[in-house]
């Protein structure tokens, strides 16, 4: 039987030679890869090097970090500074750009939340990291917020890592997403998931139930209705789920099918929603959409938003197309009266 595992470097190589560029997208990815693997391996050392627990600092957004919130993100600005190919990044840890010194020649900005559903750190269940590429803009200060300012339609490339059973990582470049799944033997990431689809309908949501009494009319209907099961207007049963990992729960609907919603209620409303529109919500938007899902905030494309800053919070619908395109048409009901 001939060998015919494929690298995710050489999956790149293969790319970039497809569409006629260079070389530094390849190089780039190459960091992240490398950093993805640095955060792999002190996750899962876990207590055992005593990464668990709290830092006893908080980030931008007000919440207590993790030790491991704190490593993770020395880790993926240390390893994406060297290669200087990025003039400037920005984190979901930190509240400014970060400047990368010595890179006049960069002309990509990276984005990222060094890990995802860190709440769940001390009790073992799955975390990850996302990220989010794009192009410096012309005649723009590298190291300011408005290089920034662009919508997710702008992305190169997105992808997360997903730190579980094994370590995944998921990547889009605009063709399609593909997963490769990290081989501890030999240090390297193999393409196990080519062509990953989210399924059109699904019997699968997930949503932070506990959450319900700040809910709004549209998506109180969609919850009461999928709950309803056989009995109700759908006609059918539905299972809920919720990790607390948005990286996991998006694992999950591209695997299976599936729909997650965090959205804006009368709680989080003040501030915009929950999820953070550039860290968060438009990585996953562009993974689920390259996927055949679909992705909004109930009203809206998510990829369409121009960001007025760099924690803006966002309400997000993603997942199978035609529930998510359900729970759009129940707001614009809703909003009609």
């Amino acid at each position: 039987m001939p060998y015919t595992r494929v690298t995710l470097t050489h999956y790149l190589l293969q790319e970039q030679r497809r569409l006629g560029r260079s070389g530094t997208f390849t190089a780039l990815m190459s960091d992240i890869i490398t950093a993805v693997k640095m955060i792999s391996h002190e996750v899962n050392r876990g207590a055992m090097a005593g990464n668990h627990g709290v830092a006893g600092s908080e980030n931008v957004q007000g919440e207590e970090q993790k030790k491991l919130d704190v490593l993770a993100n020395e880790i993926f600005l240390h390893m994406n500074s060297l290669g200087g190919s990025y003039a400037a990044m920005a984190s979901e840890e930190m509240d400014d750009v970060y400047s990368v010194h010595g890179s006049a020649d960069g002309r990509y900005l990276l984005l990222f939340d060094p890990l995802d559903g860190s709440s769940n750190i001390d009790v073992n269940i799955s975390v990850g990291t996302i990220f989010s590429i794009l192009r410096l803009p012309e005649n723009v200060a590298p190291g300011s917020k408005d290089a920034f300012m662009q919508p997710g339609v702008k992305q190169v490339a997105a992808g997360y890592a997903l730190y579980g059973s094994s370590t995944m990582m998921v990547l889009t470049t605009g063709s399609g997403v593909h997963g490769f799944t990290l081989d501890t033997n030999v240090g390297m990431f193999f393409l196990t998931h080519p062509n990953m689809q989210v399924p059109a309908d699904t019997q699968e949501f997930a949503i932070n139930a506990s959450r319900a009494r700040f809910w709004e009319k549209p998506v109180k209907r969609y919850v009461d209705e999928c709950l309803a099961g056989k009995e109700g207007p759908r006609g059918k049963d539905f299972n809920m789920r919720w990790v607390a990992s948005m990286v996991a729960e998006v694992h999950r609907i591209l695997c299976r099918g599936g729909v997650f919603l965090y959205p804006a209620d009368a709680e989080n409303r003040k501030k915009g929603g929950k999820l953070r529109l550039m860290y968060e919500a438009n990585p996953m938007a562009f993974i689920v959409e390259q996927a055949g899902g679909l992705a909004t905030t109930g009203r809206g494309r998510i990829m369409e938003i121009e960001p007025q800053g760099l924690h803006q919070r966002v309400p997000v619908v993603l997942g199978s197309k035609n529930e998510v395109e359900r729970i759009d048409a129940y707001h614009r009901e809703f909003d009609a009266g």
